[in-house]
């Protein structure tokens, strides 16, 4: 209890306020959505630490905590896909640029299928963002978001909790 005081005492009420409502176990579920959306929009933030946490604290709760994650973190990678395609003529200035011409070239190449890869740390997010710019179809790309996303909690996930 004393460490407690000796490290709130400066913090904002608003930030201890947050942390208490994100709390685990309590909001549980709400929380492994919400952190997980906001990690996959272009705010650097990782999952992974609450959705482990909550997988170690509850084993039972495996599948839905994959499952929620990968919907919030999907759902924040379309999120990007639509700031992507909001900001297209924003990037027009970029256009003659010699790395975004053969980054966009190897993106239209793929296709939809390039947003299997938004589970990557650092690239990923982006690459949402640039899908939705060149106006690839959203449909196609939440599905292959989805898919990645699903297969990194899965993995990731599983390998964290055998060897903690």
């Amino acid at each position: 209890m004393i460490y407690r005081n000796i490290y709130t005492v400066s913090m904002p009420a608003w930030i201890e306020q947050l942390l208490t409502l994100l709390a685990l176990p309590e909001y549980s579920l709400t929380t492994v959505f919400l952190v997980s959306f906001i990690s996959a929009t272009l705010i650097p933030l990782g999952s992974e630490p609450v959705v482990f946490g909550l997988i170690k604290l509850n084993p039972e709760l495996f599948w839905p905590v994959v499952l929620v994650a990968s919907a919030g973190n999907t759902l924040g990678g379309a999120l990007d896909w639509w700031l992507g395609y909001g900001a297209h003529k924003v990037v027009d200035k970029y256009r003659h640029s010699t790395t975004h011409t053969r980054a966009l070239d190897w993106l239209e190449r793929l296709g939809a299928k390039a947003c299997l890869l938004s589970w990557l740390p650092v690239v990923g997010d982006p690459l949402c963002a640039v899908a939705g710019w060149l106006k690839l179809p959203f449909w196609p790309c939440l599905a292959y978001m989805a898919l990645g996303k699903f297969a990194r909690y899965v993995t990731m996930t599983a390998a964290l909790t055998s060897v903690f």
